[in-house]
């Protein structure tokens, strides 16, 4: 490598000679963390109420949350619950932060699960799209940004294309993205989503 490539530049110096930044980073990552363990306890409380048909396959699940330090090159926090991932299927609401992005929570289903609720969500397109949901259009199922090759907004998309693409393609991804900016009613707008996905689901 040459000399010029590890030379820094002086926001990259001033970066790496400041602890501070990190010890900063570190505190918001841990908030986020407690942010995401308020969030799962009030969806496991609103799912211990509810008489779901399908809940059965979650007696035994507990939430996972997961961290990392590079989705794209930053930081991110994942809960997830419901979580069923197998080789045949899935089933799993994932809720993320991500670093300089924003909080979003996604349905993922596959497999049996897709079969069982796509009816459902097909129907459920204009309160979705009142909800500013976006579905996935990517054929790849594990990209979590909001860009134009991976999501599309329901409130821009017509219910027959929505419909098309729910019923094509082996997977079925819906998400909701929040303002980082909005934190202080993060969790309150992340579990009026999580309710709403779930009360589809049920209905």
């Amino acid at each position: 490598m040459s000399k010029a490539k590890i030379r820094l530049s002086q926001k990259e110096t001033e970066l790496v000679t400041d602890a501070a930044f990190i010890l900063t980073k570190n505190a918001v990552l841990e908030k986020v963390k407690y942010l995401l363990l308020d969030l799962q306890e009030k969806q496991k409380g609103f799912l211990q109420h509810q008489q779901l048909f399908f809940a059965d396959d979650w007696a035994n699940l507990s939430p996972k949350i997961s961290k990392g330090e590079n989705y794209k090159g930053l930081p991110y926090l994942i809960l997830d619950f419901p979580r069923i991932f197998d080789n045949s299927a899935i089933f799993a609401l994932r809720t993320m932060f991500w670093w300089g992005n924003f909080f979003s929570i996604t349905l993922h289903l596959s497999g049996g699960y897709k079969k069982t609720f796509e009816e459902k969500i097909i129907v459920s397109h204009p309160i979705l799209a009142e909800k500013d949901f976006f579905y996935c259009v990517n054929d790849d199922q594990w990209q979590h940004d909001f860009e134009t090759g991976n999501y599309l907004p329901l409130s821009q998309s017509k219910k027959s294309d929505f419909e098309n693409k729910i019923r094509e393609k082996p997977f079925i991804k819906l998400a909701a993205k929040i303002s980082i900016h909005q934190w202080d009613d993060a969790t309150d707008i992340l579990f009026n989503h999580f309710k709403l996905i779930i009360e589809m689901l049920a209905s």
